[in-house]
């Protein structure tokens, strides 16, 4: 509500490419800005910017490049530039917008299309934002007033954007010629947690005022995650009062620590060689119609199996009755992950993440939460019966392993190198999960509950290829 406060917020489709527009209210026409998300990302992901510049007497447009968030046309990076032609002509028809005074930004993947298409278009943007930078034919003239910004954690991006400061010619604060050069390295931040940064989000804004040479005063500074964050905490709080009160106890277990830290060591061996063995048949990256969504619910399916295996457990000796999920339990897990969607998710729709699924999105679910359903029973069964302290190890060591596994599977198979960007996120949505899993006894419980949850989160987070 604070976000919104005094301004015009408009959602869009054109050409089957959803948007969402926001300006101030009652004003003459002001300067628009078009902002561009990056792979895996969305419009809700680079809201901080756009609420930033509306609240500062611009008006900004967000949409889904094809393939993600809620736009349905398959991932090509052929349509960005036609995507974002789009966009553009949506902008300038929007009456509160000056169409000759416009800037453009865009992170990562979507640098390059702002960069490309401002160096096409020289006289369209008189401002051009590459945030986490990837390549583009950059020159001292072209593209007007560039500013690179990169995290210091995102040491590659760091390189990237250097390189195109070089090649621009260098820092130069000639803004009234369009010659304006800088560079920002964003101090304690990553690829993702750059675009939640105030620091980056200010000093977009100075330099898109410098261009226009706007004095817009602006008291908004972003903290739409840090209700975020109380939102989430309250919904793990309702699944520990709720969910203990309906949940089968716990079977006793005599499984040997060797089995279980065994059977989690041994898992993304498995599952590195797994996907490496199949790799040479099948297009990984774009397995399942989610570019490499789907290769990583495969690399789970193949852990959560060896690490069952070696806990001596389902689906090796699925015929014994006791092994079977009973009805109370399959009813239990999906509380659960009713619960988990609420508490993750439902506010991350107006905050972060495209989180409602589009229905050629929807029909992936059931496949991706199958494949991960023998992952998340072995972790149940791993994490039963230990105390607290043991539950804050678990999760440390599933996150080493989890981490330095798809590391090493993205060293044999590069075309999956897309996993390493998201590897920040693993450690909370795990930490998450290993919550949930004290509060939930019951392995089948847990399993269905996560195995829900995570299938949809990796739905909702990878594009859509055809």
């Amino acid at each position: 509500m604070r976000a919104r406060s005094g301004l015009v917020v408009r959602s869009l489709v054109a050409k089957d490419i959803p948007m969402i527009f926001m300006a101030p209210k009652n004003r003459d026409p002001v300067p628009g800005v078009l902002i561009a998300h990056g792979f895996a990302g969305s419009k809700q992901l680079m809201l901080g910017y756009g609420y930033t510049f509306a609240q500062a007497g611009y008006a900004s447009l967000l949409w889904d490049f094809s393939g993600h968030g809620a736009n349905p046309a398959p991932l090509n990076m052929e349509t960005l530039q036609p995507d974002l032609e789009v966009a553009y002509q949506a902008l300038t028809k929007q009456p509160e917008v000056d169409p000759d005074r416009l800037a453009i930004l865009g992170h990562s993947m979507g640098s390059s299309a702002v960069m490309t298409a401002s160096i096409e278009q020289r006289d369209r943007f008189a401002a051009t934002i590459a945030v986490s930078p990837t390549r583009a034919e950059v020159t001292a003239d072209k593209p007007a007033n560039l500013l690179l910004q990169a995290g210091s954690g995102e040491g590659q991006f760091v390189d990237s954007a250097r390189k195109l400061l070089q090649t621009a010619g260098g820092e130069n604060q000639n803004l009234a010629e369009g010659k304006g050069r800088s560079l920002i390295v964003v101090p304690k931040v990553e690829h993702i947690t750059i675009l939640f940064s105030d620091i980056s989000h200010q000093s977009a804004l100075k330099w898109i005022n410098k261009t226009f040479n706007q004095f817009n005063p602006s008291s908004y500074v972003d903290r739409r995650m840090g209700w975020y964050g109380l939102h989430l905490i309250g919904g793990l709080m309702a699944i520990a009062a709720i969910v203990p009160t309906f949940a089968p106890p716990a079977a006793r277990t005599s499984r040997t620590p060797w089995r279980r830290w065994g059977g989690l060591l041994a898992a993304p061996f498995a599952a590195t060689a797994g996907v490496n063995l199949i790799s040479p048949g099948v297009a990984l990256e774009n397995l399942g119609g989610l570019k490499v969504g789907g290769a990583l619910g495969i690399w789970f399916l193949f852990g959560g199996l060896v690490w069952l295996g070696v806990q001596n457990q389902w689906p090796l000796n699925i015929r014994q009755k006791d092994q079977l999920p009973s009805p109370q339990a399959l009813s239990i897990g999906i509380l659960v992950f009713i619960l988990l969607w609420l508490a993750f998710g439902a506010m991350a729709q107006v905050v972060w993440l495209q989180w409602w699924l589009i229905p050629a999105r929807l029909k992936l679910w059931p496949i991706l939460s199958l494949a991960c359903l023998p992952w998340f029973l072995a972790s149940g069964l791993a994490q039963q019966g230990v105390s607290t302290g043991k539950r804050i190890l678990w999760w440390l060591g599933q996150n080493i392993v989890l981490i330095g596994g798809l590391i090493l599977t993205i060293s044999l198979l590069p075309q999956l190198g897309f996993i390493f960007l998201l590897l920040p996120i693993f450690p909370i949505i795990f930490g998450i999960l290993s919550f949930v899993a004290a509060q939930v006894k019951d392995v089948w419980s847990y399993g269905v509950g996560g195995a829900l949850f995570f299938g949809w989160t990796l739905v909702a987070a990878f594009p859509m290829v055809g």
